[in-house]
């Protein structure tokens, strides 16, 4: 495992102290899970835009559905 040291903001440290308190998280856990969420995010952009690129519309398209199915609705 690795340790990573950032600089950010005060208050950009206390909303994340409060948000990880809120979950029940340490600022670490909570950081470890974002950065898998962003990871994941960043894994189905990068398959998509590679099928896009050979051309596979039947399966872009199906990875599309699936990311609609698991998005909250934004209407």
């Amino acid at each position: 495992m690795s340790t990573l040291t950032i600089r950010l903001p005060d208050n950009t440290t206390e909303r994340l102290k409060t948000l990880a308190r809120s979950r029940g998280l340490s600022v670490n856990k909570l950081v470890e899970e974002m950065s898998t969420q962003a990871l994941a995010a960043f894994d189905v952009e990068l398959r998509f835009k590679t099928l896009a690129a050979s051309g596979d519309n039947a399966q872009a398209l199906a990875i599309l559905d699936r990311l609609d199915a698991e998005s909250p609705a934004t209407h």
